[in-house]
């Protein structure tokens, strides 16, 4: 293959691999919607570009989740720019957040921040979340916190996420704000998001019931921990990523018959 034939090919491949992680961003962005834990046009995910650690997709600021597709995503670097023509801008505090992450954390593939009535609600609580149920055990040991400091504006704010949200965690409280995770692929960061707002929802149903927790013992905890981690149960044969199966469920939903296609 000459050298113009095989840069075309190169070409060609980023473009495909780039298309993909656009139709899994906004997947992610209706299936958010899909189990109402959207925030009308608040709130963000975002993908880093396939081969860059500078760059990363988001929503365009104003449109509705279930509305967002793969085409309307708007690409930036961590420096803020536009790096492509949109008639759309991003929102702020998504930038400040997400710029944060993605510029620290070359490992996320993905990032999901939300603010659920269950996630806000936990993240109030001096006691954050509680070791009560399987869903909180997923993140035993692996959640942190950062404090709260107001709307995400004040781009300062970048560097005391990062250094709460460490090197390894995917999943952060932000204190009386919401949740975030993180994922090595857009699949990872959606399903921990989506279980970690159902362990916050668990442990307000606890709690509304004025009854006492059942204890788990601290040794079956972190097993439960590692076997979520392992994802060893929900592996297919000859597919790498544990949640390939879930993820192909929760695509074949959206696949259904709508006014417009996330593929679009």
């Amino acid at each position: 293959m000459r050298p113009n034939q095989l840069a075309t090919a190169e070409a060609f491949q980023a473009d495909a691999t780039e298309q993909q992680v656009r139709e899994d961003l906004a997947a992610a962005y209706r299936l958010i919607a899909h189990f109402g834990l959207d925030d009308s046009i608040y709130t963000h995910i975002s993908a880093r570009v396939p081969g860059r650690h500078d760059q990363f997709l988001i929503n365009p600021f104003g449109l509705l989740f279930k509305d967002i597709t793969a085409s309307s995503l708007v690409k930036i670097d961590t420096e803020g720019r536009i790096l492509e023509p949109s008639p759309y801008d991003v929102n702020p505090a998504g930038f400040t957040i997400h710029s944060a992450v993605h510029a620290a954390r070359h490992d996320a593939a993905c990032v999901v921040h939300t603010h659920t009535v269950a996630g806000v609600a936990v993240s109030s609580l001096a006691c954050g979340l509680q070791p009560c149920n399987q869903w909180a055990l997923q993140f035993h040991g692996r959640v942190v916190y950062h404090a709260f400091e107001g709307i995400a504006l004040d781009l300062d704010e970048r560097e005391r996420l990062v250094v709460d949200l460490g090197p390894t965690s995917r999943a952060m409280i932000l204190r009386n704000h919401g949740l975030l995770t993180l994922g090595r692929s857009v699949a990872e960061a959606l399903i921990l998001m989506l279980n970690l707002d159902r362990a916050c929802k668990v442990q307000l149903a606890i709690l509304a019931s004025g009854q006492p927790i059942h204890p788990v013992p601290e040794e079956v905890r972190e097993r439960t921990a590692q076997q979520y981690e392992s994802g060893d149960t929900n592996r297919v044969p000859g597919q790498p990523d544990p949640h390939w199966r879930e993820w192909q469920g929760l695509l074949r939903h959206l696949e259904r018959p709508v006014p417009s296609s996330f593929r679009d």
